[in-house]
């Protein structure tokens, strides 16, 4: 059965989590080097209950969300990072390779899922959808989200 406002609500909770993962850090963008990454996003929204799954990690910690727009259910987690844990996550991403990357159509207009990526560089900022479908270039995404499962926890898990 489909809810008629629940396809808006997906994109909606997209952009406002794009926003959100903006948020001002002691360290300024101008003093890294042009390829250090900054913050990486993960979610997966969508379905016809208007699922959610968003994760922002940057150098030193991880937020997770979780939840559901039409039973109004939100639960987050939060946990500092070490310099191992975000080692191990931006060595997955080849910076220079980033760009070759193609996202797909969103499926979310027909009750399906978008998986969304975004990595802030110091020079750049990447957005793909529903990537996956580039099996040539997905790889290094897919190790990434391997990586992330392992740092939060199961309820939140993409």
């Amino acid at each position: 059965m489909k809810y008629p406002g629940n396809n808006l609500m997906a994109p909606l909770l997209l952009l406002l989590a794009s926003f959100s993962c903006n948020g001002n850090k002691s360290e300024t963008i101008s003093s890294r080097k042009p390829h250090d990454i900054i913050s990486i996003s993960y979610s997966d929204i969508g379905g016809e209950e208007g699922e959610y799954k968003i994760v922002r990690i940057t150098s030193d910690s991880v937020h997770a969300e979780a939840g559901t727009t039409r039973t109004k259910t939100h639960h987050e987690w939060k946990s500092a990072i070490s310099p191992k844990t975000w080692y191990s996550l931006t060595s997955a991403l080849d910076v220079n390779t980033l760009g070759r990357i193609k996202s797909s159509p969103s499926k979310q207009s027909v009750d399906g899922y978008d998986e969304t990526f975004q990595i802030r560089t110091a020079e750049k900022y990447h957005a793909y959808v529903n990537s996956y479908a580039d099996t040539v270039h997905y790889k290094q995404l897919q190790l990434l989200k391997d990586r992330i499962r392992i740092i939060i926890p199961s309820e939140y898990q993409p």
